[in-house]
C-alpha cells in the first residue's frame, strides 16, 4: 500500500477514535473518490490502482471544487454551507504537500522547458505532462499552465 493510502487509512482510524466527524467524513470522501478512480483505472490495465501523483491531483481537485462551492454559497447567502466546505478544505490540505510559490513554479517550468527541449507553444503538452508527473499536488496546474504558455509564447 502506498504511503498516501496508509496515511489516509490511519487518519480515518484516528478520526473514528477521536469521534471527529468532520475529519472522518472528509477522509472517507477522499478514500471513496480514490477507490472510484482505482476501479476506473482497471480496464486500462492498471490493477494496482491510481498512483500517488494521481491521488494528490485528485485531492487538489477536491480542494478546488470546495473553494468554488464555498464562494457560491457565500454569494448565495448560505454562510453555514460555505463554512462546512472551508472546513473540508482544511482537512484535505493536511494530506497535500506544501504548495510551491510562484517563483518556484517559474523556476521549475523554466527547467522543464529546457529538459524536454520545448521550443514553442506546440510543445506545451510535453511540459504540462512532465509537471503533472513530477509535481502533482505541489502546484496549481491552472496557474502553472499559464506560466508555461507565457514562457513558450515569448
Amino acid at each position: 500500500m502506498s504511503e498516501i493510502r496508509t496515511t489516509l487509512t490511519n487518519a480515518m482510524k484516528d478520526a473514528m477514535r477521536a469521534k471527529d466527524e468532520l475529519t472522518l467524513n472528509t477522509v472517507r470522501m477522499i478514500i471513496s473518490k480514490m477507490k472510484a478512480e482505482d476501479i476506473e483505472a482497471r480496464p486500462k490495465g492498471n490493477m494496482d490502482g491510481i498512483s500517488d501523483g494521481e491521488i494528490l491531483s485528485l485531492m487538489q481537485n477536491m480542494v478546488k471544487q470546495r473553494q468554488e462551492s464555498s464562494k457560491m454559497y457565500r454569494d448565495g447567502g448560505r454562510p453555514e454551507l460555505a463554512e462546512k466546505e472551508e472546513a473540508e478544505v482544511l482537512v484535505i490540505e493536511k494530506f497535500l504537500p506544501a504548495q510551491m510559490s510562484d517563483a518556484d513554479v517559474e523556476a521549475v517550468v523554466s527547467g522543464l522547458i529546457a529538459s524536454v527541449g520545448a521550443s514553442g507553444i506546440k510543445d506545451m503538452g510535453k511540459v504540462m505532462a512532465e509537471l503533472k508527473t513530477q509535481y502533482a499536488g505541489q502546484l496549481d496546474m491552472g496557474k502553472a499552465g499559464a506560466v508555461v504558455k507565457q514562457k513558450l509564447a515569448g
